[in-house]
């Protein structure tokens, strides 16, 4: 049921934290991987594209390029994503537009290209990593909370519109992760002790907690599952008391 051996799944982020967890995790279970970042310095038994998020008009090409060489795209992880910090973030344009254009459009672009070359095939799966900031309030990044919020509801709009295609499209909501993201908050003795305290299971995540839901939702395992969240945040969104 977890078998994806010799699928062709792309990850993109796929250089470093949760979208390199994801990628090394799949290629450890035999899928073809195809990873898609800015650079790399890291190495997988992969194939690896170059790519700036940012540049849309790209991002189709890339994936017919892709769809042309394996004949087939099964997978597809949307990891990539970016936070940046800002002196007053409610009258930052530039950061809110740069969020949005890698959180939310390019993944638009990037599932509506992959869709058109899955439906050829009536089979495929998305899964898109959004954050508890997609429900739940933080402080000082509203441009990140709100491209996380959007892509949540993208994965359900893209799911009610390609299941009739063999697609299916779903979420991992990561909590609090040990990644480079994070590694402020993590370092810090106060803000570290306030996010613990918020979890059930008292530990911070790790990039590789994402590798078993991620193959999980990949796989048949999952193929009466979409338009679905899984949270994994250590109980975060659940705590009461």
């Amino acid at each position: 049921m977890f078998n994806l051996n010799n699928s062709v799944v792309i990850v993109t982020g796929g250089n470093n934290g949760i979208g390199l967890a994801i990628a090394n995790g799949l290629v450890n279970h035999s899928a073809k991987v195809v990873r898609v970042d800015k650079f790399f310095n890291t190495k997988l038994n992969s194939e690896d594209y170059i790519l700036d998020l940012n540049d849309h008009k790209k991002i189709p090409k890339l994936v017919k390029e892709i769809f042309h060489k394996y004949g087939k795209i099964d997978g597809l992880v949307n990891a990539a994503g970016v936070s940046f910090s800002s002196e007053n973030p409610y009258l930052d344009e530039t950061i809110f537009d740069s969020t949005l254009s890698v959180n939310l459009k390019a993944i638009f672009i990037l599932c509506s290209s992959v869709c058109s070359f899955m439906a050829i095939k009536n089979f495929g799966s998305i899964v898109n990593i959004t954050s508890l900031g997609a429900n739940l309030a933080f402080p000082n990044n509203p441009a990140y909370q709100i491209s996380k919020a959007g892509l949540a509801q993208l994965t359900r709009s893209f799911a009610r519109d390609w299941a009739d295609k063999g697609i299916r499209i779903n979420n991992i909501s990561p909590g609090y992760i040990k990644t480079s993201m994070t590694e402020k908050s993590f370092l810090d003795p106060i803000l570290n002790a306030e996010r613990l305290n918020r979890m059930i299971i008292k530990r911070w995540g790790d990039p590789e907690d994402l590798i078993g839901p991620a193959i999980f939702l990949l796989s048949e395992a999952s193929k009466y599952i979409t338009a679905s969240d899984i949270s994994v945040d250590g109980g975060w969104a659940s705590k009461g008391l």
